[in-house]
């Protein structure tokens, strides 16, 4: 396979199209945030209705991230990106026309797909593609443009709904896509020779029906009730398929994810740390805004930007930590970037109408930027750490599914959290937003011991630069690994 420099035709218009590619993910994951109160209103829908338009997206994209790296394997990564770009541009069109909740959920489970095949592939384009001494600059320059999307977008598309409508916020995308697509026309395939496909279909069904049945129950039942029999089969469903993955996939041939993997106690801690502290910062993301727009009287653009300060934070001490990595060891690192995070949602959950945003809201974004700073490169040093080279590709797309399995599994449990019930969020969140910040908080500081416990301190080189992980109001934290989605 013929590679290419990055100061290069080809080069430029690689960087272009995957860091454009990226932020039209990151955005369908994190503008929709901001829109809930306003999509509630105009589409008179209830609290399960508007969980759905979240979840549903955020299941997709859990369920088909590892399929989506066979795909791009055996297809080319090129072709699968277009595929990809092309499903979110559709569904982001019948999302903004859409007219009741029941088709926005449809569409949005549309864009999940699309997002699931976008995301991981176009990382693993820009990889493949670079010559080998450009490949961790091309990163670098990748992870820093995607993120000032991650930042902005919430904003823009505050702004958007407050003076437009919420209907237009998933129209931003659709500029970013066709300039996507026009800079892939200098991109070339990445391989000649594809592999041979080899689809996990139990595996597969086994993960929808599992994720998909919790939910569901977790939906449902603080609206319905837990007794109702549809939550009781589901949730029961749910556990099942999960229970019954691993030994299914100790005698598929060729499994989504071999079980090997997990032999290692660094690489299990890790993943069930991700799980954890993703899942905690999605919920909180999405609370904080719930809170910041019904409770505090916040614009859905000034609730868009409350947490820009959490990025710059974030920017500035990544490299820092990252440096220190290789000298210290990434436990420590980790675990006082997790408790720095809890300590923010400490902070936070004390916000309540009439309080000002310098002093109940600013210092606990503050904690959770240096937080973020501190614990995600080491995050993604360790977890590489704890496997062989051979095995990067794969050990970094299951912890990129830990955090989104993390991740839509927190935002669904958010009605159960705040008591929501079959009310509407704003009655809930008066009393419900401070013990919910709560147990997240204690979610963190558990995530903190499983490191502390289970982590090695060896000391592990940073490969390349992280993924950037979206400030936590955004709703859908990625991980910070290096190789998303495709093996290399």
């Amino acid at each position: 396979m013929t590679t290419t420099p990055l100061r290069s035709r080809v080069g430029e218009a690689l960087i272009a199209a995957t860091v454009l590619a990226s932020m039209v993910g990151f955005l369908d994951a994190n503008v929709v945030n901001v829109a809930v109160p306003a999509i509630g209103r105009d589409l008179g829908a209830g609290v399960a209705g508007l969980q759905w338009a979240l979840t549903g997206y955020l299941l997709t994209v859990a369920a088909l991230l590892l399929l989506s790296g066979a795909l791009a394997d055996h297809f080319g990564r090129r072709r699968i990106l277009i595929i990809g770009l092309l499903a979110m541009l559709g569904s982001s069109v019948l999302c903004a026309v859409a007219p009741t909740i029941g088709v926005l959920v449809a569409a949005r489970v549309l864009q999940g797909a699309g997002a699931a095949m976008v995301v991981p592939t176009s990382l693993a384009l820009l990889n493949g593609t670079l010559r080998v001494e450009d490949r961790a600059r091309g990163i670098g320059l990748w992870a820093g443009l995607a993120t000032i999307g991650t930042t902005v977008g919430p904003y823009a598309g505050g702004w958007l709904v407050d003076h437009a409508g919420w209907r237009w916020i998933f129209l931003l995308n659709v500029p970013l896509i066709l300039l996507a697509l026009l800079a892939l026309r200098w991109v070339p395939e990445t391989s000649d020779e594809p592999r041979p496909l080899s689809l996990d279909a139990a595996g597969a069904i086994l993960a929808i029906l599992g994720i998909g049945g919790v939910i569901f129950a977790l939906t449902r039942g603080a609206e319905s009730g837990w007794a109702d029999a549809a939550v009781v089969v589901t949730g029961i469903v749910g556990v099942a398929a999960l229970v019954a993955l691993t030994p299914v996939e100790r005698r598929v041939k060729a499994p989504m994810v071999r079980l090997s993997l997990f032999k290692s106690r660094q690489f299990d801690a890790i993943n069930v740390t991700t799980v954890l502290f993703y899942g905690a910062l999605a919920a909180g993301g999405y609370l904080l805004v719930l809170q910041l727009q019904l409770v505090l009287g916040y614009s859905a653009a000034e609730a868009g930007a409350a947490a820009i300060p959490n990025s710059i934070v974030f920017l500035a001490l990544s490299p820092i930590s990252g440096a220190l990595v290789p000298r210290i060891g990434p436990r420590w690192l980790m675990v006082a970037g997790i408790v720095a995070v809890a300590a923010g949602f400490a902070w936070i959950s004390q916000a309540n109408a009439g309080d000002t945003y310098a002093s109940a809201i600013l210092p606990g974004v503050l904690l959770q930027g240096l937080g973020l700073g501190l614990a995600v490169t080491p995050l993604t040093a360790a977890v590489l750490a704890a496997v062989d080279d051979a095995d990067l590709g794969e050990a970094s797309a299951v912890n990129d599914a830990a955090s989104r399995v993390g991740a839509v599994l927190a935002v669904a449990a958010v009605p159960l959290l705040i008591g929501a019930g079959g009310g509407d969020l704003a009655n809930a969140l008066v009393d419900g937003f401070r013990p919910a910040m709560l147990v997240l908080a204690v979610v963190c500081v558990l995530s903190a011991v499983v490191t502390a416990v289970f982590v090695s301190d060896r000391r592990a080189a940073v490969a390349a630069p992280p993924i950037p992980a979206p400030a936590p109001h955004h709703g859908c934290a990625l991980p910070a690994t290096t190789s998303l989605g495709v093996r290399q």
